[in-house]
């Protein structure tokens, strides 16, 4: 039976929880049951598979995984991120991207073959069943809530500064794809964040139909612009469907196949583990900041984000994928660049999509869908790059903005940028020190609440709310 819910204590929104399945502190929502199935974002999940895919390159340089079985563990993974709106998070998930250099420095202090193999099992194991523990035992929303709110800035700050470093060190994306990268970050800005281009949708169909489409107008166009510019071939397309190996993984890569770590690799991987969570933990932040955004423009829909149900979600996607296809771009509890896209669409209104479930479930159908048919792959693997590039800008461009918004006085807004800059110089572990020990230099026994200034925040509501208007 279909249900309607008021509000809980742990569901808080504004307007009314959309129709669900009460399970626990799941609440299970399935297509066309309760959500209306939103064609363009499943569309656009079709080619935006190419980011799902950018992982498998990570895989084998780490790993040594042959292609097939390396795009096995894409598919698991990728079945794994319907779990979250069919639990009832509501977001677009994805990587922990901002910690896989970290953790792939990790891995590669092991032997390469079955030690090093271990060694990543061992690591997401943890990581799964830390995320749990803080999830089932209900600290997930105690974290969140007391944490001071210039570190979260300083967080969220920081990784998006560290994911737009990533583009444009030595080697890096930005060199290999320039003008592609140019041109198409400049359209995508212009499609998601641009107020003079909200106000051409509003007034024409052509460009409503185009920003209804998110980014993935841009892929396509990087399709063209790569091999004109010189900086890809053009696509050779093969008609077919994928094939995962999916005996390879199980026999060479998975506890199945080659046994269980070692104790010791468990206790091994804990500060790893710790320095990774500093990151998920302001994807977390991420999250719900983007959505309470969204609740106060959307009113007709409570858009609810429930820490501790988020936790348990990815970190039982952590732990099962260790055992069936342990992964360096790690589960995620976010995909920023495509959880705003679908946002935003979202804050059109009802008629643009009914509820952020649909959005979000229908886009992860797209991208199930698509890394299964040989076509999708083979026209969009030329630049997956480039669609590794747009994730990591709009990330950085959200993080910052969120980041931001955090802040409760011009102090917090002082700590945050030290923090950041030391987190994206440093790594999340100095990055959260600096943070605390600043707090406590500036704030001493008000550690927790601040110094809230009443202007300042009165000053940045303000900014959000013509943001909004326009």
């Amino acid at each position: 039976m279909t249900t309607t819910a008021h509000h809980s204590l742990d569901d808080e929104g504004i307007g009314e929880v959309s129709p669900h399945w009460k399970a626990g502190p799941f609440q299970i929502r399935l297509p066309f049951v309760h959500y209306r199935f939103e064609w363009p974002d499943y569309v656009q999940g079709l080619l935006m598979c190419a980011v799902d895919l950018a992982a498998i390159p990570l895989m084998v340089e780490l790993l040594g995984m042959p292609f097939e079985v390396a795009l096995a563990v894409v598919v698991f993974n990728g079945l794994l991120y319907l779990t979250h709106h069919l639990l009832g998070d509501p977001v677009v998930p994805g990587w922990i991207t901002p910690a896989i250099p970290l953790v792939m420095a990790y891995c590669s202090a092991f032997p390469e073959g079955e030690e090093r193999v271990h060694a990543l099992i061992a690591f997401q194991f943890m990581l799964g069943v830390f995320s749990i523990t803080l999830g089932a035992t209900g600290l997930a929303s105690k974290v969140v809530s007391l944490i001071p709110s210039a570190i979260k800035a300083g967080v969220l700050v920081g990784a998006g500064i560290a994911a737009v470093q990533s583009l444009f060190v030595a080697g890096g994306r930005f060199e290999t794809f320039p003008v592609t990268i140019t041109i198409a970050v400049g359209i995508a800005f212009l499609l998601l964040f641009s107020s003079r281009f909200a106000a051409m949708r509003t007034k024409n169909p052509m460009w409503r139909t185009i920003g209804n489409l998110g980014i993935l107008p841009v892929i396509l166009l990087a399709v063209v612009i790569a091999p004109l510019a010189g900086e890809a071939p053009w696509p050779t397309i093969e008609w077919g469907f994928n094939t995962p190996d999916f005996a390879g993984l199980f026999a060479g890569y998975t506890i199945f196949g080659i046994g269980l770590p070692p104790a010791s690799m468990f206790l091994t991987a804990l500060p790893t583990v710790l320095a990774t969570y500093i990151v998920v933990f302001g994807d977390v932040l991420q999250s719900r900041a983007i959505l309470k955004e969204a609740d106060q423009i959307r009113t007709d829909e409570a858009v609810v984000y429930n820490p501790d149900r988020a936790h348990l979600i990815f970190g039982g996607r952590n732990t099962l994928m260790s055992m069936i296809g342990p992964d360096v771009a790690m589960c995620g509890p976010i995909w920023s660049a495509m959880h705003v896209v679908i946002v935003e669409r979202y804050k059109e209104g009802r008629k643009a999509m009914k509820s952020i479930f649909g959005g979000a479930g229908s886009f992860r159908w797209g991208t199930n869908t698509g890394l299964l048919l040989l076509p999708i792959v083979t026209l969009v693997q030329p630049v997956l790059g480039v669609a590794l590039a747009l994730t990591l800008l709009i990330q950085g461009f959200v993080s910052v903005k969120v980041g931001i918004m955090e802040a409760r006085s011009l102090k917090d807004l002082g700590i945050a940028g030290v923090t950041a800059a030391v987190l994206a110089s440093n790594g999340a572990a100095w990055g959260l020190a600096t943070g605390v020990i600043l707090c406590l230099v500036v704030y001493g026994r008000d550690f927790f609440r601040g110094e809230p200034d009443a202007t300042f925040k009165a000053m940045l509501r303000a900014q959000e709310g013509q943001a909004a208007e326009s």
